[in-house]
Protein backbone atom coordinates (compact mmCIF):
# COMPACT_ATOMS: atom_id res chain seq x y z
CA UNK A 1 0.00 0.00 0.00
CA UNK A 2 1.73 3.27 -1.33
CA UNK A 3 0.55 6.39 1.07
CA UNK A 4 1.32 9.82 0.24
CA UNK A 5 1.26 12.72 2.47
CA UNK A 6 1.83 16.48 1.64
CA UNK A 7 1.54 20.31 2.62
CA UNK A 8 3.32 23.60 3.15
CA UNK A 9 6.58 23.96 5.32
CA UNK A 10 5.96 23.01 9.14
CA UNK A 11 2.44 22.00 8.36
CA UNK A 12 2.63 18.73 10.52
CA UNK A 13 3.41 16.17 7.52
CA UNK A 14 5.94 14.32 9.00
CA UNK A 15 4.37 13.99 12.30
CA UNK A 16 1.00 12.60 10.44
CA UNK A 17 3.04 10.16 8.45
CA UNK A 18 4.67 8.69 11.42
CA UNK A 19 1.16 8.42 13.01
CA UNK A 20 0.05 6.36 10.04
CA UNK A 21 2.40 3.89 10.33
CA UNK A 22 3.22 3.73 14.48
CA UNK A 23 0.80 0.80 14.05
CA UNK A 24 3.32 -1.15 12.88
CA UNK A 25 5.23 -3.12 14.90
CA UNK A 26 8.48 -2.19 13.00
CA UNK A 27 9.33 0.75 10.75
CA UNK A 28 11.47 1.58 7.99
CA UNK A 29 12.88 5.39 8.27
CA UNK A 30 14.45 6.47 5.23
CA UNK A 31 16.10 10.30 4.95
CA UNK A 32 16.67 11.89 1.95
CA UNK A 33 18.24 14.91 3.15
CA UNK A 34 21.84 15.35 2.94
CA UNK A 35 24.57 17.47 5.20
CA UNK A 36 25.35 20.90 3.22
CA UNK A 37 25.94 23.57 6.28
CA UNK A 38 25.33 23.49 10.06
CA UNK A 39 21.83 24.56 9.57
CA UNK A 40 21.06 21.40 8.13
CA UNK A 41 23.05 19.51 10.39
CA UNK A 42 20.67 20.91 13.25
CA UNK A 43 17.69 20.04 11.30
CA UNK A 44 18.90 16.30 10.54
CA UNK A 45 20.08 15.92 14.13
CA UNK A 46 16.62 17.19 15.69
CA UNK A 47 14.61 14.51 13.65
CA UNK A 48 17.11 11.85 14.37
CA UNK A 49 16.35 12.68 17.99
CA UNK A 50 12.15 12.90 17.70
CA UNK A 51 11.55 9.66 16.24
CA UNK A 52 11.41 6.58 18.51
CA UNK A 53 14.63 4.63 19.14
CA UNK A 54 13.49 1.77 17.86
CA UNK A 55 12.89 2.98 13.90
CA UNK A 56 15.84 1.58 11.79
CA UNK A 57 16.70 4.26 9.95
CA UNK A 58 18.58 4.65 6.07
CA UNK A 59 20.02 7.67 5.46
CA UNK A 60 20.10 7.94 1.37
CA UNK A 61 18.48 9.18 -2.09
CA UNK A 62 20.14 7.42 -4.17
CA UNK A 63 19.00 3.37 -5.03
CA UNK A 64 16.12 3.36 -2.84
CA UNK A 65 15.06 0.66 -4.70
CA UNK A 66 17.67 -1.74 -3.10
CA UNK A 67 15.81 -0.34 0.36
CA UNK A 68 12.24 -1.00 -0.75
CA UNK A 69 11.77 -4.18 -2.93
CA UNK A 70 9.77 -7.04 -2.89
CA UNK A 71 11.92 -8.44 -0.04
CA UNK A 72 10.70 -6.43 2.79
CA UNK A 73 9.38 -7.53 5.73
CA UNK A 74 5.63 -7.05 5.39
CA UNK A 75 5.19 -6.19 8.96
CA UNK A 76 7.60 -3.75 8.76
CA UNK A 77 6.40 -0.46 7.07
CA UNK A 78 8.55 1.94 5.57
CA UNK A 79 8.34 6.07 5.78
CA UNK A 80 10.51 8.01 2.53
CA UNK A 81 11.12 11.64 3.74
CA UNK A 82 11.22 13.58 1.55
CA UNK A 83 10.31 13.43 -1.73
CA UNK A 84 11.13 17.28 -2.52
CA UNK A 85 14.47 16.52 -0.99
CA UNK A 86 15.32 13.58 -3.46
CA UNK A 87 14.21 15.40 -6.22
CA UNK A 88 16.50 18.41 -5.29
CA UNK A 89 19.21 16.00 -4.71
CA UNK A 90 18.41 14.43 -7.78
CA UNK A 91 18.30 17.85 -9.91
CA UNK A 92 21.63 18.69 -8.67
CA UNK A 93 23.31 15.09 -9.33
CA UNK A 94 22.16 14.68 -12.71
CA UNK A 95 22.99 19.14 -13.68
CA UNK A 96 26.26 18.61 -12.52
CA UNK A 97 28.79 20.92 -11.82
CA UNK A 98 27.28 23.46 -14.28
CA UNK A 99 25.83 26.75 -13.86
CA UNK A 100 22.00 26.14 -12.69
CA UNK A 101 21.06 28.65 -15.31
CA UNK A 102 22.55 26.66 -18.29
CA UNK A 103 20.87 23.12 -17.12
CA UNK A 104 18.58 21.51 -19.85
CA UNK A 105 15.54 21.57 -17.33
CA UNK A 106 13.27 19.50 -19.76
CA UNK A 107 16.27 16.93 -19.46
CA UNK A 108 16.47 16.69 -16.18
CA UNK A 109 13.05 16.52 -15.79
CA UNK A 110 12.83 13.26 -18.03
CA UNK A 111 15.53 12.10 -15.54
CA UNK A 112 14.35 12.57 -12.36
CA UNK A 113 11.15 10.97 -13.82
CA UNK A 114 12.63 8.01 -14.86
CA UNK A 115 13.92 7.86 -11.47
CA UNK A 116 10.47 8.48 -9.96
CA UNK A 117 8.86 5.49 -11.78
CA UNK A 118 11.79 3.21 -10.62
CA UNK A 119 10.82 4.13 -7.37
CA UNK A 120 6.69 3.94 -8.09
CA UNK A 121 8.18 0.14 -9.49
CA UNK A 122 9.88 -0.89 -6.19
CA UNK A 123 6.91 0.52 -3.87
CA UNK A 124 4.50 -1.36 -6.06
CA UNK A 125 6.60 -4.35 -5.56
CA UNK A 126 7.23 -4.25 -2.01
CA UNK A 127 4.49 -6.04 0.42
CA UNK A 128 5.09 -3.29 3.09
CA UNK A 129 3.28 -0.28 3.56
CA UNK A 130 5.08 2.38 2.57
CA UNK A 131 4.27 6.42 3.37
CA UNK A 132 6.12 8.80 1.07
CA UNK A 133 6.02 12.58 2.62
CA UNK A 134 6.45 15.17 -0.29
CA UNK A 135 5.94 19.68 0.26
CA UNK A 136 3.25 21.05 -2.06
CA UNK A 137 5.27 23.43 -3.64
CA UNK A 138 2.50 24.93 -5.56
CA UNK A 139 0.06 27.40 -3.39
CA UNK A 140 2.56 30.11 -3.23
CA UNK A 141 4.09 33.04 -5.54
CA UNK A 142 6.03 32.28 -8.60
CA UNK A 143 9.67 32.09 -7.85
CA UNK A 144 11.90 34.57 -8.79
CA UNK A 145 14.62 32.71 -10.03
CA UNK A 146 15.01 30.57 -12.73
CA UNK A 147 15.82 27.55 -10.76
CA UNK A 148 13.49 27.78 -7.98
CA UNK A 149 10.80 28.30 -10.78
CA UNK A 150 11.89 25.29 -12.62
CA UNK A 151 12.21 22.95 -9.22
CA UNK A 152 8.55 24.32 -8.51
CA UNK A 153 7.06 22.90 -11.67
CA UNK A 154 9.33 19.59 -11.63
CA UNK A 155 8.26 18.57 -8.07
CA UNK A 156 5.06 19.63 -8.81
CA UNK A 157 4.78 17.69 -11.47
CA UNK A 158 6.23 14.92 -9.75
CA UNK A 159 3.58 15.04 -6.84
CA UNK A 160 1.34 14.54 -9.28
CA UNK A 161 2.68 11.54 -10.52
CA UNK A 162 2.86 10.22 -7.22
CA UNK A 163 -0.61 10.77 -6.03
CA UNK A 164 -2.11 9.07 -8.94
CA UNK A 165 -0.24 6.22 -7.82
CA UNK A 166 -1.18 6.02 -4.38
CA UNK A 167 -3.80 3.98 -2.91
CA UNK A 168 -4.17 7.08 -0.11
CA UNK A 169 -3.19 10.80 -0.47
CA UNK A 170 -3.31 13.22 2.67
CA UNK A 171 -3.32 16.17 2.93
CA UNK A 172 -1.86 18.51 6.12
CA UNK A 173 -2.74 21.67 7.35
CA UNK A 174 -1.59 23.67 10.58
CA UNK A 175 -0.92 19.38 11.87
CA UNK A 176 -4.47 18.19 10.58
CA UNK A 177 -4.88 15.50 8.12
CA UNK A 178 -7.38 15.69 5.61
CA UNK A 179 -7.76 12.32 3.49
CA UNK A 180 -7.98 13.44 -0.01
CA UNK A 181 -8.03 10.27 -1.82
Amino acid sequence: MLTLVTGGARSGKSRHAESLVSPAPRVLYIATAQIFDEEMAARIAHHRQSRPAHWRTEERWQQLSNIIAAHNDPEEAIVLECITTLVTNLLFAFGGNDDTGKWDYAALEMQVQQEIEVLLAACNACPARVVMVTNEVGMGIVPENRLARHFRDIAGRVNQRLAQAADEVWLVISGIGVKIK
